[in-house]
């Protein structure tokens, strides 16, 4: 059988072919290869996102903003003054765009304008913050990306 340079070069894209499709094979098979969408039902929340931009131009509009901030014990969620903290209702979604089973929520629930996020739940590094709350019936959205 004699070697030309057709054979040589359908015999060089079919390793090379092999070599890729074993690749996807086995990170598609290999549970230490963790493919996950970076939220559940990411289709569900999308239809949510007319809300949500209203919400968030509530939030622009006051006065006195939420403010998140970095503290020794953790992080430290403001809420503006002008609000009877005690009608704030809501939650906080803390998202760890490296590690989905890092992320976790904390229902709000204020004794005072602050809420703290203990530094023992948080492992370093870039945390995405979202602080959804209410107050009298008028929704609210807060996003912002933190390194801890």
């Amino acid at each position: 059988m004699k070697m030309n340079w057709g054979k040589g070069i359908v015999i060089a894209i079919a390793l090379f072919m092999s070599f890729i499709l074993y690749f996807v094979f086995k990170v598609q098979s290999d549970s230490q290869y963790d493919n996950e969408m970076v939220t559940e039902q990411y289709y569900k929340k999308e239809k949510l996102v007319q809300g949500n931009i209203e919400s968030i131009q509530n939030a622009n509009n006051l006065a006195e903003k939420v403010a998140i901030t970095k503290t020794a014990n953790g992080l430290v969620v403001n809420f503006p003054k002008e609000f009877d903290y005690s009608k704030i209702k809501g939650k906080v979604s803390l998202y760890r765009p490296s590690n989905q089973k890092l992320d976790f929520e904390i229902p709000i629930s204020l004794s005072a304008y602050d809420l703290l996020i203990p530094k023992n739940n948080l492992v370093g590094g870039l945390w995405g913050i979202t602080v959804a709350w209410e107050y009298e019936g008028k929704s609210y959205l807060n996003k912002e990306e933190i390194y801890f």
